[in-house]
């Protein structure tokens, strides 16, 4: 293949809801361009970009593909995106490389839930956007409510660049406003015949027009003036407008497809090559020192691995968007998150499973390369004297669907985590790990469906049985008020016995504290926990009665007892504990003794402390449609939420609550459902609160008859 240069090549990703048409784009780009020379169809499973087992299954994009398409001389990368939101990373991925997002929008069923998710990867990635308002073939499609809707959820940045003269049933003509000409597209895709705009139409096309002219002339001081002085620009400078417009996001163009019969898709691509910026005109990639690259030959070889996948008879390969200098084949960089050089084996430019080798890139242009020896998404690879820093990281969004996750052989329990970290290189939203507190393999992901996704995999790839459940809540055990007690550990058996008592006293911690007056502290140790709060351990041993030497087997197994504490098995927090008797053996007494000896103690003086189990407590914030903020509200009271306040955002709404973690479980499913999709929301960790008498009751209840199964 000809090397491209960087004014030569355009990198678009295709985004927006399931369903409105982005892999069927793709396909017609891909034909238009004759890259291929037959269409493939979702519906005959054969498409370029939706080539795996799971999208033929299903019927839809899960993961995002790299593919190229030629117009006019240009090389246009293409990176078709899933459109469900639990593969928001490949979304956001794919959106941080591209220098445009085409994004489209089901003509009959305009803004939809996931068109929302699409828009807001795109809007944090800072990605120009260019709407396609696709299936205007329909009888039920309304290219003038979409543009409503668009506007009234976008903003007035929203500018009709076509719109349709005979939308519905044998659609095939539009106005557009960039060339001013009427086009007639030819039923199956090809170059549109080129009209003059009817006077019927003029008026309109006119007014429309001027709009498009003023918002594109307004992010370029100098088009403004030219505007200004001719009341209008050239289609040169009009072109240059959208350009600058885009990289401002200062004007989001919506043009009119139909593509499952290829209308709309060559003008679609001539706009691309005439409109959009290429990679040394997008907004330039700061690495993490904050030197900026321009996508420019000149500068040091610098690429960025925005994605990292798992090809058939392939094996591991790296999506590469290259920012700076050229990239060869046997070419040494130093990746700086690990100080290590990588040689450039092999480079492809790749068509979804098709592929086709070549030598070189240069700075803007999308390949792949495989055979790299310590790589993950987010690194960068940079030229010897320039390996200090690599490239800002894509900023994954935060896990929303939490479970736990086992094999149902328990042999098979450590290739499943192999398979987990595996899974997570190729979907960094995707985490999975062994709480050691939960005693659980817990699995964080972006929604059900992304779960079912990942039980997809283990069933027809990896062929390992395994089953969901729902995780364990981490509470914490504390007291409320001081408790004394004794233990005595005897045990003879022949020979060397063992013996040891304790007399202990327990209070809880809390700032400000007074130690008793009966007794003096000889001794203390402050020990900050591993799952936070404090256990303060006093020797106030007189005269003897416990050597100094079992003290340490004493605290031992107090903080045994601490790590799977008396009333629940959670972790206990936040208390003191004075040793102020005992009794020793001469020959008897051991550390075990001691050890065995002040846990006992210890469970007794906890358990008639006044107990109390802490619950882990979230800030949350949900987002929502505002017709919707009733049923949100009433589920959240359902769920012992606490209402804190609400916020607007635009047409949406926002609930700030706080919410016990154990009253989150599957939230992400209901609240899909609730919102029909359209809501969103986020949680933080803020503090752990006392769980109510009865829920404490029910805990207490259920540790006791797990204790008696497992008798």
């Amino acid at each position: 293949m000809k090397i491209f240069q960087t004014k030569e090549i355009r990198n678009i990703a295709l985004i927006g809801a399931a369903k409105s048409g982005k892999t069927t784009l793709a396909e017609g780009m891909l034909f238009e361009g004759k890259v291929i020379n037959r269409k493939g169809s979702v519906d005959d499973k054969n498409t370029v970009s939706d080539y795996r087992q799971i999208e033929t299954d299903r019927q839809i994009s899960v993961h995002a593909s790299l593919l190229h398409t030629l117009w006019e001389g240009h090389k246009i990368n293409i990176l078709d995106t899933p459109g469900f939101s639990d593969f928001t990373g490949d979304i956001l991925s794919s959106v941080s490389v591209a220098d445009t997002a085409i994004f489209t929008v089901n003509g009959q069923a305009g803004v939809e839930a996931t068109t929302e998710n699409a828009w807001r990867q795109a809007e944090r990635a800072g990605c120009p956007v260019v709407f396609a308002v696709n299936q205007l073939d329909h009888h039920n499609a309304n290219f003038d409510e979409v543009v409503r809707q668009l506007r009234d959820y976008y903003g007035d940045k929203v500018t009709v660049a076509q719109y349709p003269i005979n939308s519905g049933e044998g659609f095939d003509t539009v106005i557009d406003l960039v060339l001013m000409k009427m086009l007639k597209f030819p039923m199956g895709g090809g170059v549109p015949q080129m009209l003059d705009i009817p006077a019927s139409e003029m008026d309109k096309a006119q007014e429309l027009h001027q709009r498009l002219i003023e918002n594109a002339a307004e992010g370029d001081e100098s088009l403004m003036e030219k505007y200004f002085e001719n009341d209008t620009l050239t289609l040169e400078e009009t072109r240059q407008g959208i350009r600058s417009g885009l990289v401002q996001r200062g004007i989001f163009p919506v043009f009119c497809t139909s593509v499952k019969h290829g209308i709309g898709i060559s003008r679609l691509l001539e706009f691309v090559v005439h409109s959009c910026p290429s990679p040394d005109m997008s907004t330039p990639r700061k690495t993490t020192a904050g030197k900026a690259f321009h996508s420019d030959s000149k500068e040091p070889a610098a690429l960025f691995v925005f994605k990292i996948a798992n090809e058939q008879h392939l094996g591991e390969v790296s999506l590469i968007r290259v920012y700076g200098g050229e990239i060869f084949e046997g070419q040494d960089l130093i990746n700086p998150r690990s100080g290590n050089k990588e040689r450039i084996s092999q480079l492809f430019v790749v068509n979804g499973k098709n592929r086709e080798k070549i030598d070189r890139l240069i700075a803007g242009d999308i390949a792949v390369t495989i055979k790299l020896k310590d790589i993950r998404t987010n690194d960068s690879l940079m030229d010897l004297k320039n390996g200090d820093a690599g490239f800002e990281p894509i900023v994954f969004p935060e896990p929303i669907f939490i479970t736990a996750v086992k094999a149902v052989n328990s042999t098979d329990d450590e290739k499943l985590g192999s398979i987990l970290q595996d899974m997570h290189r190729t979907d960094p939203t995707i985490i999975a790990g062994l709480s050691r507190e939960l005693r659980q393999l817990i699995l964080q992901c972006q929604g059900e469906y992304h779960m079912n996704t990942i039980k997809w995999y283990f069933d027809n790839i990896y062929k390992l049985d395994i089953e969901f459940y729902a995780p364990k809540i981490p509470y914490r055990e504390t007291i409320t008020k001081s408790a004394k007690a004794d233990y005595r550990h005897k045990k003879q058996s022949g020979g060397s016995g063992q013996f040891g008592e304790v007399h202990l006293m327990v209070q809880p911690f809390v700032e400000g504290y007074k130690d008793p007056t009966d007794f003096p502290v000889r001794g203390r140790e402050e020990h900050n926990l591993p799952w936070g709060g404090k256990l303060l351990f006093n020797n106030c041993i007189v005269g003897g009665s416990i050597d100094a030497r079992f003290m340490p087997a004493i605290l031992k197994g107090i903080m045994e007892r601490l790590e799977e504490g008396p009333l629940t098995g959670s972790y206990a927090r936040d208390i003191i504990v004075y040793v102020y008797d005992g009794k020793m053996h001469p020959v008897d007494s051991n550390e075990i003794s001691f050890k065995l000896a002040g846990r006992q103690a210890f469970i007794t003086a906890f358990k008639n402390a006044g107990p109390k189990i802490m619950e882990p407590i979230y800030d949350l914030a949900v987002r929502m449609p505002e017709d919707m903020m009733g049923s949100v509200m009433t589920d959240l009271q359902g769920r012992r939420a606490v209402i804190m306040g609400m916020d607007s955002d635009g047409k949406y709404q926002i609930i700030r609550a706080r919410v016990p973690l154990a009253e989150m479980n599957k939230y992400s499913t209901s609240l899909s459902s609730l919102t029909s999709g359209r809501g969103s929301f986020s949680m933080k960790f803020v503090e752990y609160a006392q769980v109510p008498g009865d829920v404490q009751t029910q805990l207490l209840k259920e540790y006791e008859e797990k204790l008696k199964e497992e008798e």
